[in-house]
């Protein structure tokens, strides 16, 4: 079966643990969208590996990685984050990883853009990790982008990039940044080129061949379905399709390699940076990060938490034809007496189901909440879902009856044997 993983919230849902979870039955594991700007913490026999650009199942052996030509790859950060894993012990050879030749690279130059661009937009600011995800997304819409497979001709690569090092210093003069020097970045990128090429190949008959052979593909969905370039609250979204989509255009697998996809939710709601977020609630937040818990993995930066949210659970269900849930962090709840769950928003008097795309809709939408009993249990020992407290399981069945659709993993813990619980009932 050929699964993709999506995340139905605004990123951060454990989609790691789950695709690390599920690469033991899988053959391929396939990244098709985002940059570095997705951070996914894998625990695993007592370590934590946080991985930015390889895909999850790079922690196995004998397990095909693929990182997609939708992906924009910074090959500085791609090689340092390869150093890292390799350290602590992860051996990463050509054919265990596969860089698609059609990915647009993310210069350094386009780090600066995204920062100069937040600060020149204030208090407006989108709340990117300014790791210049938009400005690498931007050049490959507007078709001035540098595609991994360009490095092969020299000549013009180096062309290229003087000519954005120019432009991006025209830009960055303005608010009297630190400017580039062409030739060091061509240095540097081309360090990073050479110490990836082994791995660099056209991935999509590889990933056909895997196909058409009967290989189980596992497609790794980065940030969450809230901040697809198209479904998400906009602007405050990521420059890629999130959603289940983005994975077939960003492998170069059609619809039809498809056999399910499982979203993945917290069984609360979190987010980090700007933009809406009605069910945020402060308690809950300063209760989790006491617990040291909800601090991204690429950044650091303290996420927003609050009440589960049906209303994008639902549109996330929906835009992505999710055919089985994972709600992850069920353990983060465990002390709590009462839990709210929001069904609807009343906006001027209206009640919606499903989020506004007016983004000026969102700074009057009001949650209605429906209360659920707390289970006062400490859920982490489970191994099964049939050993969860009653209540718990009464709150994960209202959760999939909103959603509309079915629960088939729950996670109880941030370790891999602890994390998930498979319903089998």
């Amino acid at each position: 079966m050929n699964t993709i993983i999506i995340g139905l919230q605004w990123g951060d849902e454990g989609k790691g643990k789950i695709v690390d979870y599920l690469t033991e039955e899988s053959d391929v594991v396939i990244r098709g969208q985002g940059g570095n700007n997705a951070g996914h913490t894998v625990i695993a026999k007592g370590s934590k590996y946080v991985l930015h650009l390889l895909p999850s199942g790079i922690l196995w052996d004998s397990k095909i990685n693929v990182i997609g030509n939708g992906v924009v790859i910074d090959l500085i950060g791609l090689v340092q984050e390869i150093t890292r894993i390799e350290s602590q012990g992860i051996v990463i050879t050509p054919d265990k990883l596969l860089i698609s030749d059609r990915a647009h690279v993310v210069l350094p130059v386009h780090k600066e853009l995204d920062a100069a661009r937040e600060a020149a937009l204030g208090e407006h600011k989108i709340g990117t990790t300014k790791r210049g995800i938009g400005p690498a997304y931007a050049d490959k819409v507007n078709r001035c982008g540098l595609r991994i497979a360009d490095f092969l001709d020299r000549e013009y690569t180096v062309q290229q990039i003087t000519r954005r090092v120019a432009e991006a210093n025209e830009v960055l003069a303005r608010y009297d940044l630190t400017l580039f020097v062409a030739e060091q970045v061509i240095e540097e990128v081309y360090t990073a080129f050479e110490r990836l090429r082994p791995h660099i190949s056209n991935t999509i008959p590889v990933l056909h061949a895997a196909w058409k052979s009967g290989k189980k593909l596992l497609f790794e969905g980065a940030q969450g379905t809230l901040l697809d370039i198209d479904f998400g609250t906009y602007p405050f979204v990521t420059s890629s399709n999130t959603t289940a989509g983005g994975s077939c255009t960003g492998s170069g697998l059609p619809p039809t390699a498809i056999d399910a996809v499982i979203g993945v939710c917290k069984a609360y709601t979190t987010r980090v940076g700007s933009g809406p977020f009605p069910t945020v609630d402060e308690g809950l937040s300063e209760y989790l990060h006491g617990l040291g818990r909800e601090f991204g993995a690429t950044t650091g930066r303290p996420r927003g938490c609050g009440w589960l949210d049906t209303v994008l659970l639902r549109f996330a269900c929906m835009v992505n034809g999710v055919t089985g849930l994972a709600v992850t962090n069920v353990d983060g709840l465990d002390e709590y007496e009462a839990l709210q769950i929001c069904t609807g928003y009343d906006i001027d008097g209206i009640v919606h189901t499903l989020p506004p795309a007016d983004r000026k809709a969102w700074d009057r939408a009001v949650p209605i909440y429906e209360t659920l009993p707390g289970w006062k249990s400490d859920t982490t020992g489970c191994t099964n879902f049939s050993a969860l407290p009653a209540k718990a399981k009464a709150y994960l069945s209202r959760l999939a009856e909103l959603c509309g659709a079915p629960i088939q993993f729950v996670g109880v813990g941030p370790d891999r044997v602890q994390t998930l619980v498979k319903i089998t009932e």
